[in-house]
């Protein structure tokens, strides 16, 4: 399922952004009411090509952990908490012709993006309303607990507490009335840059997967 977000909420996003070096518009995908919503950064380049969130490498990477305790795609929400790719401009010279080309890599989205989107993931959160919500990596986990949440500090930890929201008048964020639950985890990019944490990670997902298990059935 393709969640159908508002039009003033997308319209404001557009307000927000429309300087900022941004592409495409990657939706969140996933059944409502699900056990999990898993929550990136941003889109990447296949991602926006695509249009399916964590397509890319670090996707394949986290699909296998999803599968390792029982989920997939078909009863998982993934989202992030930029929903447009963020890319820097440069210019680089071609080897072989010694033509200057211009590159657009992918980049971290900046805090000021991630609060331009922060009323639409408000939005996207209360609409799907997921039983545990699992931010991959500090950029999702500090939009969700602010800025001194630490990834290598609480990955693979039960948190069950209130989150940052966005304040109404859109300079910044104020702590939500009710309590979430919350399994932070690596991103799965963070295995292909350092393969030494892949044991780590998959210890921190069978924890998320006895946690699930032990939830009450639903009704």
């Amino acid at each position: 399922m393709i969640i159908k977000y508002p039009q003033a909420l997308l319209d404001q996003v557009r307000a927000r952004t429309a300087d900022r070096p941004l592409a495409g518009f990657t939706p969140g995908q996933g059944p409502l009411h699900p056990d999990l919503m898993l929550v990136g950064e941003a889109p990447g380049r296949h991602e926006e090509q695509v249009n399916i969130p964590f397509s890319g490498a670090s996707g394949q990477e986290l699909m296998k952990l999803l599968n390792s305790i029982g989920y997939s795609r078909n009863n998982t929400y993934i989202t992030s908490v930029v929903r447009q790719r963020p890319y820097s401009i440069k210019r680089v010279r071609d080897k072989k012709t010694g033509v200057l080309v211009e590159k657009r890599p992918n980049r971290t989205p900046t805090k000021k993006e991630v609060l331009a989107f922060a009323p639409l993931f408000d939005w996207e959160l209360a609409t799907v309303g997921p039983r545990i919500i699992v931010p991959l990596g500090n950029t999702a986990l500090q939009r969700l607990l602010g800025p001194s949440a630490n990834i290598g500090d609480l990955h693979g930890q039960k948190l069950v507490q209130p989150i940052q929201q966005a304040a109404s008048d859109g300079r910044g964020y104020q702590w939500s009335p009710n309590e979430y639950t919350l399994v932070p985890m690596y991103h799965p990019a963070a295995i292909l840059y350092a393969r030494r944490l892949l044991p780590t990670v998959q210890e921190d997902w069978q924890k998320l997967g006895r946690l699930v298990a032990a939830l009450p059935k639903k009704e």
